[in-house]
């Protein structure tokens, strides 16, 4: 490791784990949000909670950019992976958002499946942030993520196929569809999560 008469700022590994583990309480309660059609309306002002703290929390890391004379890794990847995991709170909190405000009842089971590849996603991820200091063990993490995300993939196309076969009304498609596409969206962004770390660890190696 080279010497250097000016110390990192190693802030920004706490500050990303605090983000990942955020995504862990979302993705939980976003599990909840699905069955316990009661609580939808107190379990959406959850998820805005945690997505108003999610914007604090990537807030945070760019002030810290700014601020800092020498970060850790490069500044775009450090920008980069505060912003794809802000990406995936907005779409979780974008997705029970669009369930509540469009009166949708019980829910497609292919959803709770996306639910649950995203439950994954997120503590794989807030396994790996904290290995980012280190720089060791992540190529697991990102690997599995990427197969996460192509099995949502796959997912999401059997749910469009299910929603285009008849047994939904016009109008419903259009509503699960717009839940669906937010749920694939967080998907996508977790792996970019993923494929930043690479790079960051690739650029560090």
């Amino acid at each position: 490791m080279p010497f250097s008469l000016t110390p990192k700022d190693s802030s920004f590994y706490d500050m990303f784990t605090a983000s990942a583990t955020n995504l862990v309480e979302a993705t939980s309660v976003l599990g909840d949000f699905l069955h316990d059609h009661t609580r939808r309306d107190e379990l959406a002002r959850t998820l805005r909670d945690l997505e108003h703290k999610g914007d604090n929390a990537t807030h945070a890391v760019f002030r810290q950019l700014n601020s800092s004379f020498v970060t850790p890794f490069d500044r775009e990847d450090i920008y980069n992976l505060a912003s794809d995991l802000d990406d995936v709170m907005d779409a979780i909190e974008a997705a029970a958002d669009l369930v509540v405000l469009t009166g949708l009842g019980t829910l497609p089971a292919e959803m709770g499946q996306q639910v649950a590849l995203l439950q994954r996603c997120a503590q794989v991820t807030a396994d790996a942030m904290p290995r980012l200091k280190a720089m060791k063990g992540l190529s697991d993490y990102w690997i599995e993520v990427n197969s996460l995300e192509n099995e949502a993939d796959k997912l999401y196309r059997r749910l469009l196929s299910r929603l285009y076969s008849g047994e939904f009304d016009a109008l419903e498609i259009l509503k699960l569809k717009e839940v669906a596409d937010q749920l694939e969206e967080a998907a996508d962004a977790f792996e970019h999560v993923a494929n930043v770390v690479e790079t960051i660890a690739v650029k560090e190696s």
